[in-house]
């Protein structure tokens, strides 16, 4: 760590550089786990697509986190923390060469003894911030959340984290989120429940917390990327209208054509700046985009193929040598390859194939 790191570890801050890339808003794709035909961790291909992802332009990357495989925080399968330190060495060699300082957010679920230790595993490996998962505390009550929330914040700083019930996640209510955002150490949650119902319960619990300029939210509902993006939400006020807006997204989706992620940002904000101008054409281009995570994240299958889905795609790419997955029956659903091939046809222009085509031998190295 630097002297910047040193000074914010431990769960009472945040790095002021990553603090304001948070704010203004970064791609964070989440991480896959590259392995090789024996389900072992493939050390060679897992650093290329961090450098993939790094030289694409992501602002921060997400481990251990759903797209990583949940698999890998078993102490059996004893994973988490090479894979965790194979990231954060390649992030921090692509800072020094860059002159960048990227967001480092690392994954965390478990009951409070396993989300204690992988918190401290997490700061003392580089992380900036926990991505802090509750799906291991189905039946609590939103107290009961809230000190395990607590317990983990005086470690790390905190990404709260909604996920859809369909992978594991459990319905969060308004009151526990403006609960939660009564957390000093919370700087920014992902919102990723597919439901527009339940993001607007975060939207309008971060409204109401008075920590609109303090807490930033990212999408992670990789079916509606690019509304999140150009939506802002207003709450109206005796005082005046409180705004909210996505500053950026942390997804699955973005693990694949990433490139393509970054560009489509930067278009995001320049919309935003110039008062909605092409937000039509963006619409439409979410359409598209919708469309392929069907497809790579398998919808009509309950998302049972996602994490092979986003495999597949990498592995046509070339960074991946092939889809294995850490549990031997999880690979495409019935149908999910021809839905694949369909989209990749359908939109050539979503793809970032030339890129990692002129790119790939370097990463490999």
């Amino acid at each position: 760590m630097d002297g910047t790191e040193k000074e914010v570890a431990g769960g009472k801050g945040l790095n002021p550089l990553v603090r304001s890339g948070l704010r203004e808003g970064a791609v964070i794709p989440a991480h896959p786990l590259a392995l090789d035909s024996g389900r072992r961790l493939d050390e060679k291909r897992q650093v290329a697509l961090t450098r993939y992802y790094c030289d694409a332009g992501a602002g921060g990357l997400a481990v251990g986190v759903h797209t990583t495989q949940f698999g890998i925080h078993d102490p059996k399968v004893g994973l988490l923390e090479p894979v965790l330190g194979l990231a954060v060495r390649t992030m921090r060699e692509h800072e020094s060469r860059r002159g960048v300082r990227l967001i480092r957010v690392a994954g965390i679920c478990g009951s409070l003894d396993q989300a204690l230790r992988e918190a401290r595993l997490a700061r003392e490996s580089g992380y900036d911030l926990g991505l802090l998962s509750l799906g291991a505390l189905k039946d609590g009550a939103d107290r009961d959340l809230i000190d395990h929330c607590l317990e983990v914040a005086r470690v790390i700083p905190l990404f709260g984290f909604y996920l859809q019930s369909a992978v594991g996640g459990r319905p969060l209510s308004y009151s526990f989120w403006r609960a939660f955002l009564e957390i000093e150490q919370v700087c920014a949650i992902k919102v990723a429940p597919f439901n527009r119902y339940q993001t607007l319960d975060v939207v309008r619990a971060l409204a109401d917390s008075g920590r609109v300029e303090q807490v930033a939210l990212y999408t992670g509902n990789d079916d509606s990327i690019v509304a999140d993006l150009l939506a802002e939400y207003r709450e109206a006020r005796p005082e005046g209208a409180v705004t909210v807006r996505f500053a950026g997204g942390l997804l699955g989706h973005w693990a694949v054509w990433t490139k393509r992620a970054v560009e489509l940002l930067e278009r995001v904000k320049s919309c935003r700046a110039e008062r909605g101008a092409g937000a039509l054409e963006l619409l439409n281009l979410g359409i598209g985009i919708t469309d392929t995570n069907a497809a790579f994240f398998d919808a009509r299958n309950g998302f049972a193929g996602c994490i092979a889905g986003i495999h597949e795609v990498l592995r046509r790419q070339g960074l991946l040598a092939g889809r294995w997955c850490l549990n031997p029956e999880e690979d495409l659903s019935s149908g999910q390859m021809e839905e694949i091939d369909r989209v990749c046809r359908t939109y050539p222009h979503l793809s970032d194939d030339d890129f990692v085509a002129r790119n790939l031998d370097r990463w490999l190295a």
